[in-house]
């Protein structure tokens, strides 16, 4: 699927210093009442609250946690009710970035937000800029040690995969929305194993970063953005070469 960056294999390739920043549990909950309070606590029947567990549960959420989690979703017990927010913009290098929150504050957070976009060399955008390059798809990050090319495209086309794209020493397998449980549930079964599934928005075209100096701020925004406790992911529209990310991540 032309035009798709590699952002998932680097935000993977992040993974582990984003779990120390021990910001990761609270956003999970967050995404896990949302969804709950949205679609219902049942997860056999709400596709979203299904994910969003099982991200937790991969994640090393504890079982009860969650639990609690879908309680507050549903009203069973008291808890802060937030609401979901997107804001668009860009990036130094043109760079298009779509952020998704969750905030019970929305003054407070877009104020913040724009903020952060500013005081790191970006701009919000309004509403519908930016959005229409991005498709809301399912994205599964697999090791390229996992599974051959071949084993891979018959567990996952046959579940219901969409594409399957080769991100150097990963594999990435894209679903449809709606998708996504199934073709993990097809994978795990063929006993292929899986490192990360999300729902997530992935662009129509890319912005090619090929130097350390114009990927450097790009990096440095999105990492400001992660930071705040009301950004749930950042999506973004650029490609950058394997050489180039590790000098930036070093």
């Amino acid at each position: 699927m032309s035009g798709h960056s590699k952002w998932h294999s680097i935000k993977h390739k992040k993974g582990a210093a984003d779990k120390a920043r021990g910001k990761l549990f609270a956003k999970l909950i967050k995404q896990i009442e949302v969804a709950a309070r949205e679609g219902g606590g049942d997860a056999d029947s709400n596709a979203t609250l299904r994910t969003m567990v099982q991200k937790a549960r991969d994640s090393s959420v504890p079982l009860d946690t969650i639990e609690r989690a879908v309680k507050r979703g549903t009203g069973e017990l008291e808890g802060v009710r937030y609401e979901p927010m997107s804001y668009e913009g860009y990036a130094p290098n043109g760079v298009a970035l779509f952020v998704e929150c969750l905030t019970d504050n929305r003054n407070r957070t877009g104020a913040e937000v724009k903020n952060l976009f500013t005081r790191n060399g970006g701009s919000l955008a309004q509403p519908g800029a930016v959005a229409w390059q991005f498709e809301r798809k399912g994205v599964l990050i697999l090791e390229k040690s996992a599974a051959s090319e071949d084993d891979l495209m018959l567990a996952a086309l046959d579940a219901g995969a969409e594409d399957i794209t080769d991100q150097g020493d990963t594999w990435q397998v894209t679903t449809g929305p709606t998708d996504l449980h199934a073709v993990r549930t097809g994978i795990e079964a063929a006993g292929i194993a899986i490192t990360s599934a999300d729902l997530t928005m992935l662009p129509s075209q890319t912005v090619a970063l090929r130097d350390e100096g114009a990927a450097r701020p790009v990096l440095r925004l999105i990492d400001a953005l992660e930071e705040h406790d009301d950004v749930q992911a950042v999506f973004a529209n650029f490609d950058i070469p394997d050489d180039v990310l590790q000098d930036v991540m070093a």
